[in-house]
């Protein structure tokens, strides 16, 4: 899917995604409620990892899937190894704004804590390097110095148009994190109900949505109640394996590597978590 980078064009895509995300018809809020037909692919962190991209676009094969839809998270700031290599996570960016555009009824993005850090400047370091800094030298190198400015204003705005959450008909509760031990009594699920601002992603509810690890059983129980779900789906916490449980609720996916995963649903029909975990696609079995 990629092609020449030019930035008129690509502000245009980047904006014109976040317009559709905005306005999409399953978007109440900041969450999106699936009806219950057809399939949904699931993915974790993809942190700019092409390669899986491609893979998961040729599984989606949404010209042809009219009723398959798809969710993307984490998909800026790639893993940087070497000190001279270049973060060029904003190309998989663009390239995820495209298909949107294309399949604008199938493609969904949820908000996530990387893309939010790059909006408020809240550092993330990995590796030894500022993930942030890393992303934008990545842009000017793609864009030059002139035209960066413009180019990252339509990704903030892309970032910004991202729901928080999604929910389907049979009480799954798919999110890139969800509050931890430590946010949950101050966790207010009504953020859901609306479009979360700056503020809210920045240090308000939204953020404690977006940053929460340790998921003890008993804060999982309040959060069935919070918000009416069985069982949750999400990224965020590392995972070499790909995929793993927490708890008899929570399951974890990762896409940002060469053991990543994928996980397609039938919205028709209820599911318990064995379903899910038979479900699971590796991506490198897509041929």
């Amino acid at each position: 899917m990629t092609e020449p980078i030019d930035a008129t064009a690509a502000i245009k895509t980047l904006r014109e995604a976040a317009e559709l995300n905005l306005d999409d018809p399953l978007r109440k809020g900041s969450l999106l409620l699936f009806p219950d037909y057809g399939q949904l692919v699931v993915t974790g962190d993809l942190h700019g990892h092409r390669r899986n991209f491609e893979k998961l676009v040729k599984f989606c094969g949404l010209q042809s899937a009219p009723t398959r839809s798809v969710i993307l998270q984490e998909i800026i700031h790639d893993d940087i190894e070497r000190a001279d290599q270049i973060d060029a996570s904003h190309e998989l960016l663009l390239d995820a704004a495209r298909w949107k555009c294309e399949f604008p009824d199938q493609v969904f993005f949820l908000q996530s804590n990387h893309e939010v850090s790059q909006v408020t400047g809240h550092g993330i370091m990995k590796g030894g390097h500022s993930v942030l800094e890393g992303f934008v030298a990545g842009v000017e190198a793609a864009y030059g110095p002139e035209k960066t400015p413009d180019v990252l204003e339509a990704i903030n705005t892309l970032i910004l148009s991202y729901p928080l959450a999604a929910r389907t008909e049979h009480r799954l509760f798919i999110s890139h994190s969800l509050p931890g031990k430590r946010e949950i009594d101050e966790f207010d699920p009504s953020i859901l109900n609306r479009k979360a601002t700056l503020e809210d992603l920045g240090e308000g509810p939204a953020a404690k949505f977006l940053w929460g690890r340790r998921h003890p059983p008993a804060n999982i129980e309040r959060l069935v109640e919070m918000l009416d779900a069985d069982l949750f789906i999400m990224g965020h916490q590392p995972e070499p394996e790909g995929f793993r449980t927490e708890g008899q609720r929570v399951l974890i996916l990762a896409s940002d590597h060469n053991h990543g995963v994928f996980l397609p649903i039938d919205l028709a029909k209820p599911v318990t978590m064995d379903d899910l975990l038979k479900r699971v696609r590796k991506f490198v079995a897509v041929a």
